[in-house]
């Protein structure tokens, strides 16, 4: 299939030197996955021929082996989703959050208005991720294990509280779309992470830290949305074709 007729999605599965170039002209492979890569182009002003040319040309060239998700099992991905961008989650929303209440407190009277509003949809970003995270790792990356353990082994999927695997990855998927939005109006509240005249060293820690969460949740987000998802969906659908 010719990349200008797949999905940014699709294209953003296809290597990381994608991923690399799609970060590069700012087009959203993660929550925006599921739109074609060519309207997305043209919507930016960017000749899909020619980025599709530039992705196809940098595939080209020898880089230091990376896993292929889409080659790996199911259970390998979730762990690394787990190990690397669950546990990193983790670790860093808590050190941004205090960074950034001691800017506001700080600095607060310098942008009153935009501070406040940053610090509310951190807050907010925090609380669906953290709840978010746990619903994957206690109900939905289970059932996908056990999903994939029948098929390999041949057997009946096992029975499900959420019906269709289909259900909860809606669910997550719309709060990838939530966070998306975040992240979109974190940017746009620290102009693009850049540090005011007055900024302190914690300011400039708390906006690289800002700028290292987004960078990770579009990794993050990815590897679930275009890849973990969609080979579930086709081990479920493969499943009840073969039961009929």
């Amino acid at each position: 299939m010719q990349i200008q007729s797949q999905t940014v999605g699709e294209v953003a599965a296809s290597s990381a030197v994608a991923v690399n170039i799609l970060e590069q002209y700012g087009i959203d492979y993660c929550c925006g996955g599921k739109r074609l890569f060519g309207d997305v182009c043209r919507e930016k002003g960017l000749s899909p021929a020619r980025v599709a040319d530039e992705i196809e040309a940098a595939a080209t060239v020898l880089l230091a082996p990376a896993i292929d998700w889409n080659a790996a099992t199911l259970r390998e991905l979730i762990r690394h989703i787990v190990s690397t961008h669950h546990d990193y989650l983790k670790l860093e929303l808590p050190r941004i959050g205090q960074r950034l209440r001691t800017v506001v407190e700080v600095h607060g009277e310098n942008d009153s208005a935009a501070l406040h509003e940053l610090d509310d949809v951190f807050d907010g970003l925090l609380q669906e991720l953290t709840l978010h995270m746990h619903k994957e790792e206690m109900m939905l990356f289970p059932a996908i294990e056990r999903y994939e353990a029948a098929a390999k082994s041949g057997l009946p999927l096992p029975p499900s509280p959420f019906g269709s695997i289909e259900n909860p990855i809606g669910v997550m998927e719309a709060e990838h779309d939530s966070a998306g939005l975040a992240l979109t109006r974190i940017r746009e509240l620290t102009v693009d992470f850049q540090p005011p005249p007055y900024a302190c060293s914690t300011y400039r820690a708390m906006l690289d830290g800002l700028k290292a969460l987004e960078a990770d949740l579009h990794a993050h987000i990815h590897l679930e949305n275009n890849i973990l998802f969609p080979r579930v969906i086709a081990i479920e659908k493969q499943c009840a074709r073969g039961n009929n």
